[in-house]
């Protein structure tokens, strides 16, 4: 698959979108969790989807102004480290950051998640150009 850097496109394949709907039906505890985290822009105003299709993979979370992915790796993952190595070798490839947490982590930890993926942001961030209207008013910049 392709990946266009200037726009940020990522092609993916087609068939992924219905197994991708599944998978956001049938989250784990620790993917939701963080999902409360990340959804509606509440990581410091950044987009995240889940359960995104890039490629010939469906990563966890995405957000494409960071070209992030956000993996919650499970039991099932412990007994994938070589098919997990190539998968994130080729989303590598494709240009996207990786960010990763276990299932325990999301579920025991998540202060400490939220804050590795703040700082991840602080240190990697492209900023983001403010809006001109804030709820039909113009912002103080006028």
């Amino acid at each position: 698959m392709e990946s266009n850097k200037k726009t940020g496109y990522i092609d993916y394949n087609k068939d992924r979108k219905t197994f991708s709907r599944e998978l956001r039906n049938n989250s784990t505890l620790g993917e939701i969790l963080l999902w409360n985290q990340l959804k509606a822009g509440r990581m410091l105003g950044y987009q995240f989807n889940r359960q995104k299709p890039l490629g010939e993979y469906i990563v966890d979370f995405y957000c494409k102004k960071l070209n992030l992915m956000i993996e919650v790796d499970g039991y099932s993952h412990e007994f994938k480290t070589k098919e997990d190595l190539e998968r994130e070798d080729d989303l590598r490839k494709m240009g996207l950051n990786i960010l990763r947490f276990t299932e325990q982590e999301c579920r025991k930890q998540m202060l400490n998640v939220v804050r590795s993926i703040e700082i991840w942001i602080e240190e990697n961030q492209q900023p983001i150009p403010p809006t001109p209207f804030t709820r039909g008013r113009l912002t103080a910049n006028e």
